[in-house]
């Protein structure tokens, strides 16, 4: 599916969309195999490097297979300090591409404002997997607008999804 047949709609910046907060706060998504497109950014200290430019490069292959899903969205999985795997999800395989499979029971919680706050957000996460009585596995991160865009909305969102048992 191309992106412009999606719910994306980012007619506004023409870059990314707002996001849909009611979608992803407190939710509880369930993975049965989903594909991903996978691309590594380089990081200092967590401080992604070229996250842009492997963020555009996997979009355009997503985008010329025809391979989002009806409500995109993108993970990043903080391998290290100095590295992360970009996972843009798609609705079907794109053959001689590397991706990726997730399953399993996600539950999601929207933050917003600076990164410093990443921490603070993570601890909050921790809380909120604990208050569902569920254990957590893994954390992924879904950085909802660059950075101009999210100078656009007055706001820097990021939803994480935490991989529970």
């Amino acid at each position: 599916m191309k992106l412009q047949n999606t719910q994306y709609k980012n007619e506004e910046t023409k870059c990314c969309a707002p996001l849909d907060v009611e979608h992803y706060n407190e939710k509880e998504f369930h993975f049965e195999g989903q594909r991903f497109l996978k691309g590594t950014v380089c990081s200092l200290f967590h401080m992604p490097l070229n996250f842009g430019s492997v963020a555009t490069r996997l979009l355009k292959k997503t985008e010329d297979a025809e391979a989002f899903p009806e409500i995109p969205f993108w993970l990043s999985d903080e391998k290290s300090m100095w590295k992360s795997d970009l996972l843009v999800a798609l609705d079907r395989d794109i053959p001689g591409a590397e991706t990726v499979q997730l399953s399993g029971t996600f539950l999601t919680k929207v933050f917003e404002g600076s990164f410093s706050q990443m921490g603070n957000w993570i601890t909050e996460m921790k809380k909120h997997v604990d208050s569902k009585g569920k254990k957590l596995k893994k954390l992924y991160f879904y950085y909802a607008t660059c950075p101009k865009c999210a100078k656009h909305y007055g706001k820097n969102q990021t939803v994480i999804f935490a991989e529970v048992e």
